[in-house]
């Protein structure tokens, strides 16, 4: 709230200050004081009448029009009456001698009622003069009055009697109050039952302390409301709305009430509005506003929601407040302190405002207009005015305002804002629009078109004024272009008037009268509301007009988009909402006004410029504020750096932007919702709106080439119709194309169009107006449609309506003859048909032909035309059901469908011919039957079986098994029982006749575990406990499976054992592992079991380091009794599963493996005549002889015979000399025994040194096959290749294997054994075989293993 003026302390001197506004209008505020003057003042703070009084004044009001002020005193029984109209002050005399104490106008009519200090009363009708003087009304000092619509007057005293007179002064009743009484107020109470009319209730303050509410038809029944004691007293309080209450309280508290019965006596609203005190409330009807003040602020409410705080007014310059009032439009607030200052505060202004293109003009104070250009970010411009306006106009370069018949206009020029002249008119203005040159101003009914500026120097040139209209009619709206003068009148007219050339450009009627009409900026189009409450927009070129849809009956007005692009766009709105509106000037259905959507109009707020979506408003309270229309959130959200929007949202303002045309927008939506909707959605807009190279450009993005192909060999049609029958085509919308070509250049079009959608029935229609060759062929296709829908009689009309008997149309006359054939049968001329299809070659036709005649049970025609057409199988059916089996037998070996066998087989079985018969149901897979038939009639069982086995078929299986049943051959009758599917009979068949064996080795895999347990339990009663065993554990029995399997009956039976420890690794059950441990370490017999049987057993169960340690025995036995192949592959097996789990691998594997390697590479190395890598690697066998216990001699024999072919002299002798020793020399073999005794005797000490190469690891040189690292203490690994350990360079990884080797040694060893890896024997192919560039690949190989 803004304070326009103050009125200071020194007016009237210190003590306070009185005051009232005029009523109704609230032009005047009169103030009085101690200073015994009173003054009036207008609105904006200007000292209007003074009046000096004879004593200090006791009283003063305005009646209820506003007209008359009167004003009382305490020294001279006068009454001064001052008139608003004509500024001129009258006195009226009073008979009675003692002090004027109160005065009350009437809420009606020109009643003044005055009381005195003795309780005398004063009723003054000032309309004719009459006074009515009433003594002894009250026996003390009258204090407070008031009067109800109805005219009953109500007045308090210091007797405390409140009295209830007519308006002439006749009491009515007397009501002792017993208190002290103030605040008298008419109003009604809030009741269920609205029988009671006027203002019967009458409250006041009793005491300070009570309300009183006193019921005029309820007398003998008031009601007294008493309050919290916290609250302190009763300031004063005011009625408002339906029956409700508010009362202001000492101690800064505000609450409501409400007077209906059932809820009298409770707070509906509780508020401590101010800390300190509460001096004064104040109630604003108009506004729905309730002001309080107390301390040094006034807090303003909403009535119709009293928890919003409409405004808080804080007086800084003031330490305390006395009263508070509001003008009767609540447009003023008067607010006074205790010292005397009076302030006012403007609450609302008059929303006038003014718009041209981007720049506004609006009422900022009550003789303050701004004027500003947000789009061209302008700083806004104020101009102070001479009156306060009751219109604003503004234009390009000038700003008008004004009030009654008056306007100014101001220019807006390089030195700032000039008033430029005073204009009067012939009546009150009630409208003015301004372009550059001119201004139109609309009053009673008609317009003045006049300059604005007659004396510049180009007025000459000009017409300078005109009044419209020329007719009898009266404008009730006009607007102003800058071409054109656009007005509408009562009877319906819209004139256009050309301003450049002062003519009249347009006349238009409508059916009706205009109420209000809206221009775009250009003139070219104007939108419009009738008499009716329609809109429509019309469209001055071809006077056509194009209704408003959903616009409301409640339409204040009609803004258009002032942006350049945002073209047709507009909106309508009424007291709240907006709606939005695009005006499409080209499309496929011609001009169109289309709802984008609706917007929330804020309370109180008037729309003033609409530009680019955003809508500028004017407020109340002198200000404007932006928005943007719901239709426009996407350009805002467009705009959101980094802003995510849901995918309904992305619609939503896809959606608007299609409407509103904005595809440039709609084509980064899509972009965001990947859906191909979308993109459909955007090209069908673009079409509609005849853009169709951006529709082009979508389709193109979509990959739709057929519609880029369509839309492209369109585009450059220029005839519109034409061209918007085709997009409407292309949208599916073929009626409205259809009406678009039949207007357009080429309306065969149209026919085409038909054509190729098959509507046959249009297509016809339009045939015999446009193109009458094409009827023919339509007919033909209508005719084909026609059948397929069953209608046979159109069908055959149209069939041989599309005859043409031309040769050049003989495939086309064939097909209609088709259709004639077809149709004469299924409309009963049969011999026309068949005759027809005998004729014709068609085998189709004779095929179709026949098939109807079928449907029809014309079963021997139909075989005929069947048989004709080679369509044997369908004959064949044909002649069955016409029960011909001489011609079905002829057809049979031409006949393909094991159905037609199978019935012919049952009509020769019935005949007898069994062999015939099951040569039929072969033919037909009818394999029961043949079956059947082989055994009971033929006696054939040999057959059977041959077709049970090729078919598998449960019921022949079943067949045959009871056959072999009866002839005692059991073991075959088990069997096919199986095959059968009947395990239970022939469990018990095997049961009963001793075939148990046979039975399980039949059922195999496919038994249940119920089938399992059935043969456990009979080899458990059989004392069979291996087979027992067995099947308990294809049962699932783990446990009766163990107990049975260790059965000491079965002994050391390795199948038994081997099935135990398959039986404890599928039940992973700890209890039976413990079991089978014992047994095998022989804990029940003291006869401990072969080693291998407790390694299956870890393996089994998954525990591979127990494994592991059990293969390290069993391959150190195989070593120990000379079997090296097979404890190598044993330790490579467990090596490798060890890799798999990812468990590191004991040091003794690898070191038996090496030598196991070793051993093996010795052979390879001899056959390879690489002796010396032969001799290094017995030299290292040698040297753990005592692993290889078996062969000891013979193993020496060959290191020493290896040493000396290599030159490795000193160790031929060194291990020479070792077989020399006794226990070993009567072993070696005679052939070497003389050379080796030789070497002894005759020693050579020389030996060649090992080549040296670098540790792998530290770079260090060491012999070629150790493989420990003196150096780095690591221990290497070794090639499977050579025996030597790794190498840096040259490396590779076997393929099967991953054991590492030196590239070109394995890849000649692969050579040489046939691409077999000496490590795993599996094929490698040597293509596979890559080199390793990261030795750390092979040396950190098992790195990630467990301990």
């Amino acid at each position: 709230m803004k304070r326009i003026f103050t009125i200071s302390d020194k007016v009237h001197g210190q003590g306070g200050i009185s005051y009232c506004w005029q009523k109704s209008l609230g032009n005047y505020l009169a103030t009085t004081g101690y200073d015994k003057w009173v003054r009036i003042y207008n609105r904006h703070g200007e000292l209007i009448h003074e009046l000096n009084l004879p004593g200090m004044c006791t009283g003063f009001g305005w009646d209820a029009n506003g007209d008359t002020l009167a004003v009382i005193n305490d020294h001279k029984g006068v009454i001064f009456l001052w008139n608003a109209n004509n500024k001129k002050l009258t006195q009226v005399d009073v008979s009675f001698r003692d002090a004027l104490s109160c005065l009350v106008w009437s809420k009606i009519d020109a009643l003044l009622a005055v009381g005195t200090a003795k309780g005398n009363l004063i009723v003054y009708n000032h309309k004719t003069g009459r006074k009515s003087e009433v003594a002894g009304k009250h026996t003390k000092k009258i204090t407070c009055g008031a009067w109800s619509k109805e005219g009953i007057l109500a007045l308090g005293g210091d007797d405390q009697i409140l009295t209830l007179s007519t308006a002439e002064g006749d009491r009515i009743r007397e009501v002792p109050i017993q208190g002290e009484i103030s605040d008298l107020q008419f109003s009604k109470m809030k009741a269920d039952e609205k029988n009671s009319t006027g203002e019967t209730t009458l409250s006041l303050i009793k005491g300070k302390k009570m309300l009183y509410l006193y019921c005029l038809d309820d007398p003998e029944n008031p009601i007294e409301l008493n309050f919290s004691s916290k609250y302190g007293d009763i300031v004063e309080h005011k009625w408002y709305g339906d029956g409700y209450i508010l009362i202001g309280f000492s101690k800064g508290f505000l609450i409501s009430i409400s007077t209906h019965l059932k809820e009298i006596g409770q707070e509906i609203f509780n508020v401590k509005d101010h800390k300190d005190a509460l001096v004064s409330i104040a109630v604003s009807s108009s506004l729905n506003i309730v002001a309080s003040a107390g301390d040094n602020c006034v807090k303003v409410h909403e009535l119709l929601e009293l928890k919003e705080m409409y405004a808080i007014i804080q007086l800084d310059d003031e330490r305390s407040l006395d009263t508070i009032m509001w003008t009767d439009d609540g447009q003023l607030l008067a607010v006074s302190s205790a010292k005397g200052s009076l302030h006012i505060y403007l609450t609302k202004l008059p929303i006038l405002g003014s718009a041209y293109m981007s720049r506004i003009a609006y009422l900022t104070s009550l003789l303050e207009v701004t004027v500003q250009d947000e789009i061209q970010q302008e700083p806004p411009t104020h101009i102070q005015v001479d009156v306060e306006p009751s219109f604003i106009s503004i234009g390009p370069y000038h700003l008008a305002v004004g009030m009654n018949n008056r306007a100014w206009f101001y220019f807006f020029g390089e030195a700032g804002v000039q008033k430029l002249r005073e204009k009067e008119y012939l009546g009150t203005v009630q409208s003015c629009c301004l372009n550059g040159d001119y201004a139109a101003v609309r009053f009673e009914g008609r317009v003045s078109l006049h300059m604005i500026d007659e004396t510049r120097q180009d007025s000459d040139d000009k017409e300078t004024a005109r009044m419209f209209p020329d007719k009898d009619q009266k404008i009730t709206c006009h607007d102003l272009t800058k071409d054109f003068l656009v007005y509408g009148t009562d009877k319906g007219t819209i004139c256009y008037f050309y301003v450049n050339d002062w003519i009249e450009a347009l006349e238009f009627r409508h059916v009706c009268g205009i109420r209000k009409l809206f221009p775009d900026p250009n003139g070219t189009r104007v939108a419009f509301i009738d008499d009716k409450a329609d809109g429509h927009v019309l469209n001055p070129v071809n006077e056509s007009t194009i209704e408003i849809p959903e616009i409301s009956p409640k339409t204040v007005g009609i803004l258009w988009d002032k942006y350049p692009l945002e073209k047709g766009v507009f909106i309508t709105f009424d007291d709240e909402k907006i709606k939005t509106y695009i005006y499409n000037r080209e499309t496929i259905k011609g001009p169109e006004v289309l709802k984008v959507g609706e917007t929330h109009l804020p309370f109180g707020h008037v729309p003033l410029l609409l530009y680019q979506g955003e809508l500028t408003l004017q407020t109340s309270s002198g200000s404007v504020q932006t928005i943007l229309l719901n239709t426009h959130l996407f350009s805002q959200r467009d705009r959101r750096a980094g802003s995510s929007l849901s995918a309904e949202q992305l619609k939503e303002c896809l959606n608007y932007c299609l409407i509103l045309r904005r595809f440039h927008d709609a084509w980064g939506f899509c972009e965001q919702l990947v859906s191909k909707k979308s993109w459909m959605d955007l090209g069908k807009a673009a079409m509609h709106c005849l853009d169709v190279d951006y529709a082009i450009k979508v389709y193109r993005e979509i990959g739709d080439v057929g519609m880029v192909m369509s839309l492209d060999s369109i585009k450059l049609i220029e005839d519109r119709n034409l061209l918007s029958g085709y997009l409407a085509m292309f949208m599916d919308d073929f009626n409205m194309a259809q009406e678009l070509f039949l207007n357009s250049s080429n309306q065969v079009a149209a026919l085409e169009m038909r054509r190729d959608l098959m509507h046959w029935d249009m297509a016809l229609k339009l045939a015999k107006t446009l193109d009458e060759r094409q009827i023919p062929y339509i007919s033909k296709e209508y005719a084909t449609q026609l059948e397929f829908l069953g209608d046979y009689p159109n069908a055959l009309r149209h069939y041989e309506q599309g005859i043409t008997k031309e040769d050049s149309n003989r495939e086309h006359d064939e097909a209609c003859a088709f259709g004639v054939a077809r149709m004469s049968i299924r409309m009963g001329d049969l011999r026309r048909g068949i005759t027809m299809a005998m004729k014709m070659p068609s085998a189709t036709l004779k095929k179709e032909c026949a098939a109807i005649l079928e449907n029809m049970k014309q079963y021997s025609e139909a075989a005929i035309l069947y048989e004709k057409g080679l369509f044997h199988d369908k004959a064949a059916t044909a002649y069955i059901r016409a029960k011909n089996w001489a011609k079905v037998g002829e057809l049979l070996p031409q006949v393909k469908t094991p159905k037609i066998h199978g019935q012919y087989a049952r009509a020769k079985e019935a005949e007898g011919r069994y062999k015939e018969a099951a040569n039929a149901y072969e033919t037909a897979k009818d394999w029961d039957n043949a079956i059947r038939v082989y055994l009971d009639h033929l006696q054939k069982p040999d057959e059977a079986i041959r077709i049970v086995r090729a078919s598998q078929s449960t019921d022949g299986a079943r067949m045959v098994a009871k056959f072999f049943e009866k002839l005692k051959d059991f073991s075959s009758a088990i069997q096919f029982l199986v095959l059968s599917k009947c395990n239970d009979e022939a469990f018990q068949l095997a049961q009963k006749h001793g075939h148990m064996e046979k039975y399980a080795d039949i059922i195999g895999p496919d038994a249940t575990p119920e089938d399992y347990s059935s043969i456990a339990v009979h080899f458990e009663n059989e004392k069979n406990h291996y087979l027992a065993g067995k099947f308990f554990f294809l049962a699932g029995k783990h446990s009766q499976a163990l107990n049975h399997l260790l059965n000491p009956t079965n002994g050391e039976n390795a199948d038994a054992l081997n099935l135990a420890v398959d039986v404890v690794g599928q039940a992973n059950d700890q209890q039976l592992t413990k079991h089978l441990i014992g047994y095998l370490m022989g804990d029940e017999d003291n006869m401990p079991k072969d080693f291998k049987y407790l390694f299956r057993l870890y393996m089994a169960l998954k525990q591979y380091r127990e494994a592991a340690n059990t293969a390290i025995i069993i391959a150190r036995e195989e070593q120990n009794g000379g079997s090296y192949r097979v404890a190598h592959d044993l330790l490579f097996e467990m090596y490798q599963e060890l890799r798999k789990q990812k468990i590191k691998i004991p040091a003794e594997m690898v070191n038996n493996l090496m030598l196991l390697h070793s051993y093996t590479l010795v052979k390879i190395h001899n056959n390879l005549n690489n002796h010396m890598k032969a001799a290094r690697m017995l030299i290292r066998i040698a040297k753990n002889i005592s692993k290889f216990p078996a062969h000891v001699v013979q193993l020496l024999t060959s290191t020493v015979i290896s040493c000396h072919k290599a030159g490795l002299k000193n160790s031929a002798f060194s291990y020479g000399a070792m077989l020399m020793r006794p226990e070993y020399r009567d072993q070696i073999p005679p052939k070497h025994k003389k050379k080796i005794e030789s070497f002894i005797r005759k020693p050579e000490k020389s030996e060649i040194e090992e080549p040296r190469t670098p540790c792998p690891f530290c770079d260090s040189e060491l012999p070629e096959t150790e493989l420990t690292c003196a150096s780095c203490k690591n221990s290497l690994p070794f090639c499977i290749a050579t025996g030597c350990h790794i190498v840096k360079q040259e490396m590779t990884l076997c393929p099967s294997c991953q054991f590492p080797a030196i590239l070109p040694e394995f890849l000649r060893l692969l050579e040489a054994e046939e691409g077999r890896c000496p490590m795993c024997t599996g094929k490698v192919n040597t293509t596979s075989v890559e080199k390793i560039t990261d030795i750390n690949k092979i040396l950190h190989l098992d790195d990630d293993s467990v301990e």
